[in-house]
């Protein structure tokens, strides 16, 4: 694993005079990574099931429009498995 970098800025204050050290860790390219990963992962299978209950929904009240506007959404779900 990478090591981390730490970012320093050197500030003055006019009211001190004095120099605050101002430290900054950037977090590992890896971490931002997983994290992205995780988050497009729980948003596909959350929109994913969210169009399968409207359209379950749709087939159930017979409303044959709103069925066609969804099974077309839907195609690229199932396109990418």
């Amino acid at each position: 694993m990478k090591k981390q970098k730490v970012n320093y800025r050197l500030r003055t204050f006019t009211s001190n005079k004095h120099l605050k050290l101002i430290a900054k860790r950037e977090v590992s390219y890896e971490i931002k990574l997983a994290s992205q990963l995780i988050l497009d992962e729980l948003c596909f299978s959350w929109n994913h099931a969210r169009l399968e209950e409207d359209i379950n929904q749709s087939i159930d009240e017979k409303n044959e429009e709103k069925f066609k506007e969804l099974s077309e959404s839907y195609n690229s779900y199932i396109w990418e498995y």
